[in-house]
């Protein structure tokens, strides 16, 4: 039996699951299945959607991936939850456009959740994730305005308060690229 047949059957995926998740073509899971060795954008995929080491894919005994931290724990969809990562990258790439403005961070993810109807739980923590910091950002803000510290210490605080954000966007499209996962979420979701 293959390694992604096995890694399949105990993720309690179909074939045609499979292939929806990655995009790939049922007949290229079969043929993986069947024996063919995975390379390039297909072996990358492969591991991205099943968040598992690429060599796991070819290396009998690795196929199911243990977590060793909470960090490295995926966002698994829920069972029957195809997930669209390039639709979640867009929606996760989305809050840059107001990232300039904390308060309004999370409405293109949330207009986009809405229109494409991307309702997974990676979506959920993204939008929570951007909600949480409309609300921390003013608050940090205010606070370094109440203190008085001047206006140079008010400027570069909302500029610390954009970058922190910005990095925070474009790590999480990074680990949502290569794993399948977010880098930042929430333990709770406010979705």
């Amino acid at each position: 039996m293959s390694e992604l047949k096995k890694i399949r059957e105990a993720r309690n995926l179909t074939q045609e699951e499979l292939a929806q998740q990655t995009g790939l073509s049922v007949r290229t899971i079969q043929r993986v299945e069947a024996g063919m060795q995975p390379k390039g954008y297909t072996l990358k995929t492969l591991a991205a959607a099943l968040d598992i080491a690429e060599k796991d894919l070819r290396d009998p005994g690795n196929a199911v991936r243990q977590e060793s931290s909470a960090e490295e724990i995926p966002i698994i969809p829920e069972k029957g939850e195809a997930v669209n990562f390039t639709l979640v990258k867009i929606i996760n790439l989305s809050s840059l456009l107001l990232a300039w403005l904390p308060v309004a961070n999370c409405i293109p993810p949330v207009l986009i959740m809405l229109f494409t109807k991307e309702k997974s739980q990676i979506t959920k923590q993204i939008i929570s994730l951007q909600a949480v910091i409309a609300i921390i950002s003013p608050v940090i803000f205010m606070i370094i305005a109440l203190l008085k510290l001047g206006s140079p210490s008010v400027m570069v605080t909302m500029v610390l308060l954009v970058l922190a954000n910005i990095f925070v966007i474009l790590r999480n499209a990074y680990e949502i690229d290569k794993k399948g996962s977010l880098y930042y979420r929430l333990n709770f979701s406010i979705l």
